[in-house]
């Protein structure tokens, strides 16, 4: 694979660290900014819409500049986004921090990925957009942790801080190994996107993407302050929870792409969502119950993330079907549908916590899971001949 790759690589674990870092801080930046969990949760959403926006519309305003000089423009405003924040005086000024940072990503893996194709040879482009997005993985496995661990021992600002040193190595790398001469893909427009949009059979896989990363992010937004107020962690002991945590999500996620392989996208997809259902509701029992909301997080990991990769490759069997033309827009879109999701889960849980505490997060979760569950089934009945028949 060649270098290039690994500057994208780089480029997406700096991008994953700062998207998820913010829920290992969440306790933290509530107390030293004198805000609410729930004000503090509204970070993960704000960020969330900043990437359901930049995909789409900034990936289509973009599309005719030249790749290496966006990708290095995008690894600028991501840096900028962290140090904006590293310096923030107030929540009003993190919040506009979280936006920037946010918008840098939804272009950033929008665009990375036909970068990545483009480096390498037809029958090793999956492999390359693998290593890619394995930044983000690897993420979740190291730098969400240290990322906690450097906020809670020198405050939340140092983890931004820390974030944007990887972003300065990020874009010199990009500097240095990417290619000047990058074949442009087609311009997407505006118009085209909105097309896929008026497909019912890909919008309901949007509500399924939404929905079911949505109930998981009800509860993991409030991880946090849940194993330390319910469960009775320390917050160092947090950071190790973390780290178990990120460990479950990589085991998963490769475990979900072999399940969607072998059994097809939408037996996977009931699996592991009757799965989360089941965890979500186990962990509004065991929440306040020590090692046992631990075992419950852990196992949880394993599901949480495990459905990403059969919700990528079902839009993508669809959109080939209903929509040939934009297949690569599809595949966005439903990239924006997960920050939507996201965005939708933090709200919802942050409503919860501040109405009813933080120990009911878990069961709504669970009800919004099953309602992309119910969703999943009905898809699955509307693919069968007869029910395609009658839709055409």
């Amino acid at each position: 694979m060649p270098l290039a790759l690994w500057a994208l690589t780089i480029s997406a674990f700096a991008i994953g660290t700062t998207e998820f870092v913010i829920v290992g801080l969440i306790p933290t930046i509530a107390q030293q900014l004198a805000i609410t969990l729930p004000s503090a949760g509204m970070l993960v959403s704000i960020y969330a819409l900043g990437v359901a926006i930049g995909a789409p519309v900034l990936t289509a305003l973009t599309g005719k500049l030249p790749r290496k000089h966006l990708l290095m423009g995008l690894m600028a405003l991501f840096t900028l986004g962290n140090l904006v924040a590293w310096q923030a005086p107030n929540y009003e000024t993190l919040v506009i921090a979280r936006l920037l940072t946010g918008l840098a990503h939804g272009v950033f893996f929008s665009v990375g990925s036909t970068i990545a194709t483009s480096l390498v040879s037809k029958e090793k482009a999956a492999s390359a957009i693998a290593i890619m997005f394995g930044g983000l993985t690897v993420a979740l496995v190291t730098g969400v942790p240290l990322g906690t661990l450097i906020g809670q021992h020198f405050g939340w600002r140092e983890s931004f801080l820390a974030v944007s040193m990887l972003g300065v190595i990020a874009l010199v790398a990009s500097m240095l190994l990417v290619p000047r001469h990058i074949a442009q893909p087609p311009v997407t427009s505006l118009r085209q996107q909105a097309r896929v949009l008026t497909n019912p059979r890909l919008l309901l896989i949007y509500a399924i993407t939404a929905l079911g990363y949505g109930g998981v992010f009800t509860a993991f937004t409030f991880l946090a302050p849940m194993m330390q107020s319910l469960a009775g962690f320390s917050p160092s002991a947090v950071s190790v929870i973390l780290l178990g945590y990120g460990i479950a999500v990589a085991i998963g996620n490769i475990w979900g792409g072999k399940l969607a392989d072998r059994h097809g996208a939408v037996p996977a997809l009931t699996l592991i969502f009757a799965a989360l259902t089941v965890l979500l509701g186990v962990f509004q029992v065991t929440s306040s119950m020590h090692y046992l909301a631990l075992v419950t997080v852990v196992v949880m990991g394993i599901f949480a993330f495990a459905n990403v990769p059969g919700l990528q490759v079902y839009v993508v069997q669809k959109a080939e079907h209903y929509a040939p033309g934009a297949v690569d827009v599809a595949s966005g879109l439903n990239i924006a549908a997960f920050n939507i999701g996201i965005a939708l889960g933090s709200s919802v849980g942050g409503h919860i916590v501040q109405q009813y505490g933080l120990a009911q997060t878990p069961w709504v979760g669970a009800v919004i899971v099953f309602i992309a569950l119910l969703l999943v089934r009905l898809s699955g009945a509307l693919d069968r001949p007869r029910a395609v028949i009658a839709l055409e």
